[in-house]
């Protein structure tokens, strides 16, 4: 029979041609964890009837996976609106008892509180007096509560409504959980304080092979030494929750104060057309490049390591692999300060903190501590 593992989780579930498919990380994700488990079974959110992401997904077919045969993944209905979650509730979790009874361990992402169904599996392993682990990379509340001015004012509305049952149910559900992976210094601040048995984790995407090499590390030090332009990237999403504007801001800062440097902007988003607008007015639109979207994670990891510094401006408690990434690629971190920066570079330094505002004082960036 072997270790079974049912992980029920929120990413999005994308099914063309009859082929069930993911994301590039999540089915990265699910390599490792079949080499700790004989079968893992894996529900998230099915996104097949909505509207098509105004981000670019790079999707990867299941089937393809070298660990396919091991691989079972379930699309669970798209709930996030009260009615749709009270028409797909019974069904839904009769599904997911139905799992349970195949699977020995149990791990599950608490997402939101309406259409969130990890949160109902802990509700039934509760019932059934089983044992259950939580994973989770960010605190869901917190996030919500950040973002919440950017709603419609219904939506505003509702939200702030329900946010501290939201904070308490999952704080509850954590309380019951026999295992807490929490990942980065946000995560395990916020959760560990409810769960005896809690660990901070980091699950690293990178392989060893795109990790910098000394001489180009030593040749990226020596420019700095040498007073070269500064060269400074981003990697992600151009979504609020990322600071794209905040971060334009910042260059701005830069440039009025005399600093020499180039930018990079990698991904696509919502906010991208509105950050190209900004950097013409801010008058350094010759300064900022915008290549969007890149599909090649060679291409990614090779501009990363090319750039001195990766300035971020993150709003959200969240646990972003692209600072793990930049440091690996030898990038020295420049950003809003939070806990889990702060851990990551706690031993060895690496990085520049400042608070989560337009940085308004470039006089700290001629270095980076450590």
């Amino acid at each position: 029979m072997g270790k079974q593992l049912l992980l029920v989780n929120h990413v999005p579930i994308q099914q063309t041609q009859g082929r069930l498919e993911l994301d590039e990380q999540t089915c990265n994700s699910l390599v490792h964890w079949a080499k700790r488990f004989d079968r893992v079974v894996m529900a998230g959110i099915d996104w097949s009837q909505q509207p098509p992401s105004k981000t670019t997904i790079p999707w990867q077919c299941v089937d393809e996976l070298t660990c396919a045969e091991q691989i079972e993944v379930i699309p669970l209905p798209f709930a996030y609106r009260p009615q749709d979650f009270l028409r797909t509730y019974g069904a839904t979790r009769q599904l997911l008892q139905t799992k349970m009874a195949e699977c020995q361990y149990l791990c599950v992402q608490l997402g939101a509180l309406i259409g969130d169904w990890g949160g109902v599996l802990c509700l039934e392993a509760l019932r059934q007096h089983r044992s259950y682990a939580v994973w989770n990379d960010r605190v869901e509340y917190a996030v919500a509560r950040r973002l919440i001015h950017d709603l419609p004012w219904r939506r505003r509305v509702f939200t702030r409504a329900i946010l501290p049952i939201m904070r308490h149910y999952h704080q509850y559900l954590i309380r019951q959980c026999a295992l807490g992976l929490f990942q980065g210094h946000d995560c395990y601040d916020a959760f560990s304080p409810y769960c005896d048995n809690s660990h901070c984790v980091y699950l690293v995407h990178a392989k060893q092979s795109e990790q910098i090499q000394a001489p180009q590390l030593e040749d990226k030090i020596a420019e700095i030494l040498a007073e070269k332009p500064l060269r400074i990237c981003y990697a992600g999403q151009a979504l609020t929750m990322k600071g794209p504007l905040d971060w334009l801001q910042t260059l701005h800062r830069l440039h009025q104060a005399g600093i020499a440097f180039e930018a990079t902007w990698l991904g696509d988003g919502l906010l991208l057309p509105e950050m190209k607008q900004l950097a013409d007015r801010l008058g350094i639109a010759d300064r900022v490049q915008f290549p969007g979207f890149i599909t090649d994670r060679a291409t990614i990891f090779s501009a990363i390591r090319s750039h001195h510094i990766f300035l971020f401006c993150h709003k959200t408690p969240e646990s972003a692999r692209c600072l793990l990434e930049a440091l690996i690629s030898g990038c020295a971190l420049v950003g809003y300060q939070s806990s889990y920066p702060d851990g990551l570079v706690a031993m060895n330094g690496g990085w520049h903190a400042r608070s989560p505002k337009p940085m308004a004082d470039p006089s700290g960036y001629g270095h980076c501590p450590g």
